[in-house]
């Protein structure tokens, strides 16, 4: 029983299946609605979950806004946040449009400035440790170019997680997709199409910039090995959340077509 239980632990924090109930295969969704965060629920670091800390997470102009100006972050203090949305899924494709405002919140990490991410395949929010810094996740990173330097977009980073590529298993934290740079505070299309444990592509403005295959739990992060005490068991589904990573940033669109899982 004691072998048994972190496996069944992972398959309902990394692999749930409980979806919308307008998720028609074929059928795009709105996972934001453009009035509200209904649906959605911020863990940020050293905070409860659902507790949004300094209203970093709000909604203005139809707009999700991630700000710093609420109270509470005199300095970034490490609190990155991430916003869930409520169900878990497992083949499709999510589209969000983001682009970066402003300033970066004082205090914030060098390698953060115009930083934020798209995360796929996650652990829910409610099974994250108050002070865990980021979801056991496959990230897509989403990044602006500082005005003069290249800077792709649309990268890999892998908190807990591993990928392969090339037939080989890829353990280096980040990889840098084959986009172009995106400076200024233009609006950008990022898609990811996702079919379970199979494949995953990054897409820019529908161009493909980054694909591999097999995600899969880190066993040898002290996260992933929270839920599991087996490597490289392979990640089928999971939660899909923004990042609050320290620069203001904004999306304006995340939907969602769920996709045939057969194929």
């Amino acid at each position: 029983m004691r072998m048994l239980l972190p496996l069944l632990i992972l398959t309902a924090a990394l692999n749930s299946t409980t979806f919308a109930a307008d998720a028609d295969t074929g059928k795009w969704i709105q996972l934001f609605n453009g009035k509200n965060l209904e649906g959605l629920k911020p863990k940020i670091r050293y905070s409860d979950c659902g507790e949004n800390y300094g209203n970093t997470f709000r909604v203005e102009d139809g707009l999700i806004k991630v700000r710093y100006d609420g109270g509470g972050y005199d300095e970034f203090g490490e609190r990155f946040g991430h916003l869930f949305y409520k169900d878990s899924f497992s083949h499709y494709i999510i589209r969000v449009e983001y682009r970066f405002v402003g300033d970066q919140c004082p205090g914030g990490p060098g390698w953060a400035t115009r930083n934020s991410g798209i995360m796929v395949h996650g652990q829910t929010p409610e099974s994250m440790t108050k002070d865990q810094d980021f979801p056991v996740s496959i990230e897509v990173q989403l990044l602006g170019g500082n005005g003069k330097d290249n800077r792709t977009t649309s990268n890999l980073c892998t908190p807990g997680t591993h990928v392969v590529m090339d037939g080989k298993l890829v353990k280096r934290h980040c990889t840098n997709s084959s986009s172009k740079t995106y400076h200024g505070e233009q609006w950008v299309t990022a898609e990811v199409e996702v079919r379970g444990d199979k494949v995953i592509r990054h897409k820019i403005d529908g161009e493909t910039v980054l694909e591999y295959t097999a995600p899969q739990l880190d066993e040898g992060d002290k996260n992933a090995k929270a839920f599991a005490d087996k490597p490289g068991i392979l990640l089928k589904s999971g939660t899909i959340s923004l990042q609050s990573e320290s620069h203001p940033c904004d999306f304006r669109k995340v939907e969602l077509l769920v996709l045939d899982g057969d194929q």
